[in-house]
């Protein structure tokens, strides 16, 4: 049984560092969708931001890298009137995959900072990966990994670093496994076998464990070897402190003997 933890950390391990890719994703088997060709002649490329009829809306449309035809539009909203009038940018929707469908869209706030993003990796038509921002940053991205529409991995962040994954194994629309990571690298990870989504044993990654304790005794090494630096010197000064005293009292008998002769 333990063996069998310690190998799950090790998959789960790599898994992490796959940049939050799906490893049972097969972009030749997944099914794909086109752009269509609506009424009037025009092309409905799916898109996700709302700026049709609007308005207080206007749009730009740009190729990106490798793109021979526009596949990235932004919408703006017009805001304040007059002098105060100008534009900001409220939505913005890509097609990676230049098949005249847009598969990812991300919205900003009034400061222009980002607040939402959802994409179609598998380009199936669905949306599969949401992510949330904080103040700008990259806050926390959920996966439908096996595209039933429904988050089954959750990736926190702090400070723009990956703190804790969720994710459902079992795929019960509950996590049955938590991970920690610290310093960006795994350090232990929660199974819940009973299905009560409580964690029922932790796994801890050894190798880090034991450099992490590695690093905790060398600092603790190097502040003894400074205090006892720091003792050494002071009972250095104290015992020249010390001889200089003692010096100057045996000078002065010798200085009186001399002043009787």
């Amino acid at each position: 049984m333990r063996r069998q933890a310690l190998i799950a950390l090790a998959a789960l391990s790599l898994l992490g560092a796959a940049c939050g890719s799906d490893p049972g994703f097969d972009g030749a088997k997944a099914p794909k969708v086109e752009a269509a060709r609506n009424a009037d002649g025009s092309i409905d490329d799916r898109s996700m931001c709302d700026w049709k009829g609007k308005e207080d809306r206007e749009t730009s449309e740009t190729a990106g890298p490798g793109a021979i035809q526009p596949n990235v539009r932004r919408v703006w909203q017009i805001v304040g009137t007059g002098e105060d009038r100008h534009r900001a940018l409220v939505c913005r929707e890509i097609d990676t995959n230049f098949d005249g469908v847009k598969d990812v869209v991300r919205r900003y706030n009034d400061k222009g900072e980002s607040l939402h993003e959802e994409s179609d990796s598998n380009y199936d038509g669905r949306i599969d990966t949401w992510l949330t921002f904080a103040g700008g940053r990259l806050a926390e991205v959920k996966i439908d990994s096996d595209r039933d529409g429904n988050p089954d991995e959750w990736k926190y962040y702090s400070g723009g670093k990956l703190a804790r994954i969720k994710r459902d194994t079992n795929r019960d629309g509950k996590p049955d496994v938590w991970e920690i990571y610290r310093m960006g690298r795994l350090e232990r990870m929660g199974v819940d076998v009973d299905a009560d989504e409580r964690v029922d044993r932790w796994d801890h990654d050894n190798e880090l464990k034991r450099r992490l304790e590695d690093d905790d005794r060398k600092k603790e090494e190097e502040a003894a070897a400074a205090a006892a630096k720091k003792s050494a010197e002071d009972q250095a000064a104290a015992d020249k402190a010390d001889e200089a005293a003692g010096d100057s009292g045996s000078a002065a008998p010798s200085s009186d003997k001399n002043k009787k002769k």
